[in-house]
C-alpha cells in the first residue's frame, strides 16, 4: 500500500471542515484535487471514508479511525523534521508549552526568563487552556510540554510535580460571610457564587462535596470560562467563588481578598509539567524541563519531588 502524506493532510483537512469546498480553499487547492486524493485513499483501504450529510459530508467510521491515525503520522513528522532542524542548529530551539491558568500567572513569566537568559536564541509557543483539552493536544503532538494539572495514570505520558496547588473558597475581605458566628458548608449557601464550568476538576471537586454532605451545590450566578477573571469578580461583588491560594497571595494585583477557612471546602492538588514518553523534545523542550523541575519547587513554600 503506497500512502502519500499529501493525501493524508488533504483529508485531514476535510474531515475537520466537514466541506470539500471549504478544505480547499483552506488548503489553497482545487476541489478536484481534494476529491482524487480522498479516492486515493479509499482505493487503498477498500472502503469509503466518507458519507453524506445535508449538504456536507461525515466521516464513516473507517474514516474516524483513519482520521485518528493521520493525525498522529503528521505529529511525528512535524517531529522528525524539528528534529533534524534541531540538530542542524546546535542548541537553539523551538519550544511549545500548554499552560494551565493558574501555571500561566504563577509560573511561566519566571521560568521563561530563566530560559531565554541561558538559552536567548530560543523561541517559545504559549497556549493557555483548561489542562483537560491540552492533553489532547500534547497526545496529538501540537505542544512539548504541559504545565497544569496532573493526569491519572496514562502511559501515554509521563509526570513530574512541581507544584502545591490548593483551592479555597474566597470572597472580599468585608464580605458578610465573615461576620457569621457558626460558618459550615450549609452557611455558604445562603450566597451566590460565580465558578468556572461544570467541566472544570474544581467545579466538579466543589459541587461533589456539596452534595456528599447532602446539601445541594452552590448556586452559581456567574459562569465563567476565564480561572483568572474569577478574583476580579468576587473583589467587586459580593460573590462567593473558588479559587487558588496562588490567586490569593497576589492580592495587591486583584484587590482584597480573603479565604474562607473551612476544612471542608479546601482542596489540595499538585500542578506538574507532562510529556509524551516516546515523544520528541527539542533541546530548548529539555531545558525548559530542567528548569521546572529544578526551580519551580525552590519558588514555593512547600516543593514535591
Amino acid at each position: 500500500m503506497d500512502l502519500q502524506l499529501r493525501d493524508l493532510r488533504y483529508f485531514e483537512v476535510v474531515a475537520e471542515t466537514g466541506h470539500v469546498g471549504q478544505a480547499a480553499d483552506k488548503l489553497g487547492r482545487t476541489q478536484p484535487a481534494l476529491t482524487k486524493a480522498v479516492q486515493r485513499l479509499e482505493e487503498a483501504f477498500g472502503s469509503p471514508l466518507f458519507e453524506r450529510r445535508g449538504r456536507g459530508i461525515r466521516l464513516t467510521p473507517v474514516g474516524e479511525v483513519l482520521l485518528a491515525r493521520a493525525r498522529q503520522l503528521r505529529g511525528a513528522t512535524e517531529e522528525a523534521l524539528r528534529e533534524v532542524s534541531d540538530f542542524a542548529r546546535g542548541n537553539a530551539g523551538h519550544v511549545r508549552i500548554g499552560s494551565g491558568p493558574i501555571a500561566a500567572d504563577n509560573v511561566l513569566p519566571e521560568v521563561c526568563d530563566l530560559l531565554l537568559a541561558e538559552a536567548p536564541a530560543t523561541t517559545i509557543d504559549i497556549r493557555v487552556a483548561p489542562s483537560v483539552e491540552l492533553r489532547e493536544q500534547l497526545r496529538d503532538g501540537a505542544i512539548d510540554l504541559l504545565i497544569g494539572l496532573m493526569p491519572e495514570d496514562d502511559p501515554a505520558f509521563v509526570t513530574h510535580p512541581i507544584m502545591e496547588d490548593v483551592v479555597v473558597v474566597a470572597a472580599r475581605s468585608d464580605h458578610p460571610v465573615f461576620a457569621h458566628k457558626r460558618l459550615d458548608m450549609k452557611a455558604l449557601l445562603q450566597w451566590r457564587w460565580v465558578l468556572p464550568g461544570d467541566n472544570v476538576a474544581s467545579r466538579q471537586w466543589l459541587d461533589a462535596a456539596f452534595r456528599s454532605r447532602g446539601l445541594p451545590a452552590p448556586t452559581v450566578q456567574l459562569n465563567v470560562n476565564s480561572i483568572p477573571l474569577l478574583p476580579r469578580l468576587i473583589a467587586r461583588t459580593e460573590l462567593l467563588s473558588f479559587v487558588s491560594r496562588h490567586n490569593l497571595e497576589a492580592g495587591g494585583h486583584y484587590g482584597a481578598l480573603r479565604e474562607v477557612p473551612l476544612k471542608e471546602t479546601t482542596f489540595e492538588r499538585y500542578l506538574g509539567v507532562t510529556y509524551r514518553r516516546e515523544g520528541y523534545l527539542s533541546p530548548a523542550a529539555q531545558r525548559l524541563l530542567r528548569l521546572l523541575r529544578s526551580q519551580v519547587p525552590k519558588m514555593f513554600s512547600r516543593p514535591v519531588g
